[in-house]
């Protein structure tokens, strides 16, 4: 698994390409790349991001265009962590220590990278809007109708049910715990209500949701259960102090 310790020898362009393909959040082809920020991802610099699995690119046709891989988000999100390229100059270190505030500031938001370059808002639906869950139907009585489904759930019900399964769950508070666990003990719990509710309380001081980055240690269970915010999917739960 590639890190940012394990790519310092970077060479600027490659940098910059991460860098834009992270804050764009979608695929960018070679006229668009040039168009937005001057240069275009080829040779050697696109075989090396290919090699280290940090970049896809799909050259079925022209122009090539280029995405990151889930690794090559882990990687971008944590570029500021390594030195600057030596090559790259006041440019490089600037653009460096706009990285390093911009992670400071998402971290302190409780803000995922992926989450805030998105193209598209993901907005949960309002409480009223909500899709109702069925239950069993009561005993019919001679004065007494049976309702056939129950009154719609709040997003503050759903939230204080993954509340709720969390503390079964943890070990202790603030320790990580896998999505895919608390959806077992979620299960009667409508799917779309349940990813509003943990995308709403990624804003929570106290909550944390995060992909894990070792993609290769997931099981299908795990890639089943997760959340997809913003421009990633997220595997692991943790609720503790804020």
């Amino acid at each position: 698994m590639t890190s940012p310790a394990d790519v310092p020898h970077l060479t600027p362009n490659q940098i910059n390409a991460l860098v834009v393909l992270m804050v764009e959040a979608r695929r960018l082809t070679n006229v668009e790349l040039k168009e937005l920020a001057g240069f275009t991802l080829t040779g050697k610099d696109n075989t090396k991001l290919v090699d280290l699995g940090l970049v896809d690119t799909d050259r079925t046709h022209r122009p090539f265009a280029h995405e990151l891989t889930e690794q090559g988000w882990r990687v971008a999100r944590q570029l500021h962590t390594a030195a600057p390229p030596k090559q790259g100059g006041s440019t490089t270190r600037s653009l460096f220590v706009v990285l390093s505030n911009l992670h400071r500031s998402l971290d302190r938001l409780r803000v995922s990278h992926g989450d805030f370059f998105k193209q598209t808002a993901v907005t949960a639906a309002p409480a009223t809007s909500e899709p109702r869950q069925e239950v069993p139907a009561p005993t019919v009585t001679a004065t007494t109708a049976a309702p056939a489904t129950a009154a719609p759930v709040s997003a503050a019900e759903v939230e204080a049910l993954v509340r709720s399964a969390y503390r079964e769950l943890a070990t202790a508070p603030g320790a990580w715990v896998g999505l895919a666990d608390v959806r077992d003990r979620l299960v009667d719990t409508d799917r779309a209500a349940l990813d509003a509710a943990l995308r709403a309380m990624v804003g929570r001081d106290d909550v944390r949701i995060i992909p894990v980055a070792n993609t290769k240690s997931l099981t299908a269970r795990d890639r089943a259960a997760a959340v997809r915010i913003g421009n990633e999917d997220n595997h692991a739960l943790a609720i503790g102090p804020a």
